[in-house]
């Protein structure tokens, strides 16, 4: 009877423990990372190397992905860093925010490029030369591109001011390059949005670009269970050490070099360009 008993014990004990976790995360990405096709190769790569499957659940903005990450939709979440990403963190919704790549913000040049700018790798020295010879320049509408801004106008050792210095008037930020250009005006913008077509150029031209004082870092945050029951924590970690560690490192660089111009998508956190 006691055998019988025991038997029936055990049997009870392993029902009540918790199934392991599904070999999924779910993932909220930053637009600029899926229009690119670097998502695809980074999480194709993590599938292989892990057999934990990624699945896209949003992408978008940062009003659209940090918004939704809040309501537990993802286990992990990869944005620019930024107020939208600490605040998240700072509320108990996401943990372990680590940086893991850079992109790159460039200036472009309208038609006739009035400052002589063309080719420069200097962001600094290009606003320099745009100030001197007042050129105009569009202040963008963004936290990222005025915190870029802000770094190069301090280093240039100026502070903006005068009529040259355009208020970005756009309607969207999809209208940016197309306001630039009707004022006949410098503005800072990413490039892979330029490179993608998700802002139409126009006339305007990248003229500065390769300078890593205007390189943003990505950050990638996992959701805190504690704060968003359901999550797959250790699918999450795992993607999470997977892209800030050595072979998402890797990968990062052998994509670099894979592009047909040589120049990077995205720059790895353990190098400069």
């Amino acid at each position: 009877m006691r055998k019988v008993l025991g038997i029936l014990l055990l049997a009870l004990v392993a029902g009540c423990k918790p199934s392991p976790e599904p070999k999924v995360v779910r993932v909220a990405v930053i637009g600029g990372l899926v229009m690119s096709g670097m998502w695809d190769k980074l999480s194709g790569q993590f599938e292989k190397d892990t057999g934990v499957k990624v699945v896209l659940v949003i992408s978008g903005n940062k009003e659209v992905i940090g918004p939704a990450f809040r309501e537990g939709v993802a286990d992990v979440l990869t944005m620019h860093s930024s107020d939208v990403a600490t605040d998240l963190v700072a509320a108990g919704y996401g943990q372990n925010m680590r940086p893991w790549a850079r992109n790159e913000l460039v200036i472009l040049a309208p038609p006739g490029d009035p400052a002589g700018i063309m080719g420069w790798k200097d962001g600094a020295a290009a606003l320099r030369r745009i100030a001197e010879t007042r050129s105009r320049f569009v202040d963008a509408k963004g936290a990222g591109k005025r915190i870029i801004a802000e770094k190069l106008w301090s280093k240039a050792g100026i502070r903006p001011t005068g009529e040259w210095l355009l208020t970005d008037q756009s309607a969207s930020p999809a209208e940016l390059l197309a306001f630039a250009e009707r004022n006949g005006a410098y503005v800072l913008s990413g490039r892979i949005p330029v490179l993608f077509g998700k802002l139409p150029k126009g006339g305007m031209q990248i003229a500065v670009e390769g300078d890593s004082d205007m390189q943003r870092p990505y950050v990638v945050i996992e959701a805190n269970p504690a704060k968003l029951p359901g999550t797959r924590s250790l699918a999450a970690r795992q993607l999470s050490d997977y892209l800030a560690g050595p072979r998402g490192q890797e990968i990062l660089k052998a994509a670099a070099r894979d592009q047909p111009d040589g120049k990077p998508l995205l720059f790895p956190i353990t190098s400069t360009p």
